[in-house]
């Protein structure tokens, strides 16, 4: 599993990089990253775009037109909307995702920022997001762009990776932690 997630990485790398260099040099880098955020949005709210872009079920070429029309109708357009329709193309749709995170963190180094990967038991609200940012960038002392996603299974708190650095305040691991222990003295 871990051999599969890393050549996903490496073709979403491969990918972004590429879509990175074309951005800058037609100055659209920050429009290429608000398309892909759309997009990634899209995928966030849909199960049925998430089943097309990860089923293998679907050929290239059912994929690729779906994918065409959900970005015509999102309005999606320009160097995204290219990326995406390769990847359909080649086969590559299951690693959209990936190469949304890793333009994000290309984008974001180039803007002098850093990135976290922030887990959460819910939606973080807009307050809540530039709180912890603020936080993150009295740490770094550079502005953080953060990626977000949410897993209910946290039950409560944050896991925040930045760089090689994690921290969890998650309340399943505390509890985890708590039953141990607790094994340790019993």
């Amino acid at each position: 599993m871990a051999e599969s997630s890393q050549i996903v990485s490496g073709v979403a790398e491969r990918y972004a990089s590429s879509l990175f260099e074309l951005a800058l040099e037609q100055n659209a880098a920050g429009d290429v990253s608000a398309a892909l955020d759309r997009f990634q949005a899209l995928l966030d709210e849909s199960e049925d775009l998430r089943r097309l872009v990860t089923s293998p079920v679907f050929g290239a070429d059912e994929q690729v037109r779906a994918i065409s029309a959900i970005l015509d109708k999102a309005g999606i357009g320009g160097l995204a909307a290219n990326l995406i329709k390769v990847a359909a193309s080649n086969r590559r749709l299951f690693a959209v995702p990936g190469m949304i995170r890793a333009y994000r963190a290309i984008y974001a180094r180039h803007r002098g920022e850093v990135t976290a990967d922030v887990t959460s038991a819910h939606a973080l609200s807009q307050e809540q997001e530039q709180e912890l940012k603020a936080a993150l960038k009295s740490v770094t002392g550079k502005d953080v762009a953060i990626n977000i996603a949410v897993d209910p299974s946290l039950l409560g708190g944050l896991i925040v990776k930045l760089g090689s650095r994690q921290i969890d305040t998650s309340l399943r691991t505390k509890l985890s932690t708590l039953k141990l222990s607790l094994k340790e003295v019993g």
